[in-house]
């Protein structure tokens, strides 16, 4: 083990409380006084810090290697890209409930 490595339950202890503090900031984010669009981004944000940390940690991407985690990302970044790239979602987008 190297030295300031964090082995067994140490390591769980550390991604629960890290968890926790980005709900915490999130709960009080909420409560500010901030406008939609500056806590719509912020929010986003923390959401995706918070599945990221969640995927790495609970699904033990972290110990995998890094080419497969690259792989995923684009796999993932495909996927959306070809859900949103489909022709009728444009038509609804653009046209909504009229061209029915």
């Amino acid at each position: 083990m190297k030295p300031g490595q964090i082995r067994g339950t140490g390591i769980s202890i550390l991604m629960y409380v890290v968890l926790l503090a980005i709900a915490a900031l999130q709960f009080l984010m909420a409560f500010s006084n901030l406008t939609t669009h500056q806590m719509l981004v912020r929010m986003l944000i923390l959401a995706f810090i918070e599945a990221a940390v969640g995927v790495l940690f609970f699904m033990h991407l972290w110990t995998e290697k890094r080419t497969f985690i690259l792989f995923v990302l684009i796999g993932i970044f495909a996927i959306a890209a070809m859900q949103y790239g489909w022709t009728d979602s444009f038509r609804l987008v653009y046209c909504g409930e009229k061209c029915s």
